[in-house]
Formats: C-alpha cells, structure tokens, sequence
C-alpha cells in the first residue's frame, strides 16, 4: 500500500465521520479551497469535485465501486461514477445548490477512507 492509502489525516478522518444533511449550500472558493488540503488527489473540475481511484485489476475495481454505492445510498448522496478496468473516476456535485456543498467534500472523505 502506498502512503496515501495508509496514512489519513485527522482532519479528513473528521469528515469522514460527519454525514449528509439536505439543503447543504454550496461552499465558496476559500473554503473548498481549504478542505481540498485535506483530500488528496481530489480536484475541483468545474461545479464539482473529482478523482481517479486505481486498482491491481477489474475486480478491485468493481468492490470500491459496490462498496461506495452502498454508502452513497447510506448518505443519500450519490456520485456520477465513470467504471474502467482498473481505474474508477468519481465525480460528486450538488446540483440543486449549482456547486460543491459540504456534503460532497463528506462524501469525498468517505471515498478516500474507503480507498485506504
């Protein structure tokens, strides 16, 4: 496992634990700004949050997937998914508040937990 994969910060832990709330608005650029300190290899890429997770093989794969639509689901919070062999792009954004809320900033540090 590589470092990024062991190692979790504390406050990405903090997130992690913290669950989604309806209504969520959407951040502004200092404080997504802020949290993205916390997610590594995560990525504003436009109104959203995004970052590609890679496996060993297929079904590797295919158990993060199952693994974070069971949360997604949990969370009723559910990202846009692209699935390939060895590599999962996820992508989360809130669409009715136009941007990245808080609960996709939860949801990514519950992908990265998930990861490591």
């Amino acid at each position: 496992m590589t470092s990024e994969r062991t190692q979790l910060s504390t406050q990405l832990l903090a997130l992690a634990s913290m669950h989604c709330r309806a209504g969520a608005p959407r951040l502004g650029a200092d404080e997504l700004a802020g949290h993205l300190v916390h997610l590594p290899g995560w990525t504003q890429d436009g109104a959203r949050l995004a970052k590609t997770f890679a496996f060993p093989e297929y079904h590797a794969t295919i158990a993060f997937v199952n693994a974070l639509a069971w949360i997604a689901h949990r969370e009723n919070h559910h990202p846009d998914l692209s699935v390939h062999y060895a590599r999962c792009v996820v992508t989360f954004a809130t669409h009715d508040a136009g941007g990245v809320t808080l609960n996709d900033v939860i949801c990514a540090a519950k992908a990265e937990r998930l990861f490591a």
